[in-house]
């Protein structure tokens, strides 16, 4: 009998032993399971879900560490289509994205300013702002050219004429938003296409 009793709690000891090791290897696999499944599509990418948006909104430029991030308040809006010439407000700047140009309107800069006997640009009329300096002739028909103003819109015109000399030609009917660009030897007519908010 005293053998028998040994012998069950022996078993007993083993049992428990080996439940409780049970439990433990199960308790203790249930965050590693849960951080596996979690972490899988995030090492697939090699970055984790807020890595990979920082770097998302650092390749589209509107993130940067440091003091490279912009203020939503400069953050450019959607682009609108107008329909018809806006109301007048003074420039600030001249962009040409196709040739990098970014530059103030009527600052220290005298190569580069609007004539301000003139219309505004995005207002009724052809607005001429003189770019001494700039690569005009590389521009092509169908480029933009934007126009931030001091109302917090920025006039957008495309380009629909580049001439040799002053002048553009033709320039249509007088109620239509145009902008004349003149530069050395060389003229660019645009038009006002659209328009976007400076939130």
């Amino acid at each position: 009998m005293p053998r028998a009793k040994w012998a069950v709690a022996a078993l007993t000891v083993v049992l428990l032993s080996t439940g409780i090791a049970v439990l433990q290897r199960t308790e203790g696999a249930r965050p590693t399971a849960v951080t596996t499944d979690d972490a899988l599509p995030s090492r697939a990418l090699g970055l984790s879900g807020h890595r990979r948006l920082v770097r998302e909104l650092e390749q589209s430029g509107e993130h940067t560490p440091g003091t490279g991030a912009r203020s939503p308040r400069t953050a450019p809006g959607p682009l609108r289509e107008v329909s018809g010439p806006l109301r007048a407000a003074r420039p600030l700047r001249l962009r040409i994205p196709s040739l990098g140009v970014d530059v103030p309107l009527n600052g220290d800069r005298e190569e580069i300013a609007w004539d301000t006997g003139g219309p505004a640009p995005g207002a009724a009329g052809t607005a001429v702002v003189t770019v001494e300096g700039l690569r005009l002739g590389k521009l092509r028909r169908g480029r933009t050219i934007e126009i931030p103003r001091a109302d917090s819109r920025t006039a957008v015109f495309t380009v629909v004429r580049i001439s040799p000399g002053r002048s553009s030609g033709h320039e249509g009917p007088p109620g239509r938003a145009q902008l004349r660009l003149v530069g050395g030897e060389t003229a660019v007519l645009a038009r006002l296409t659209g328009q976007r908010r400076t939130r």
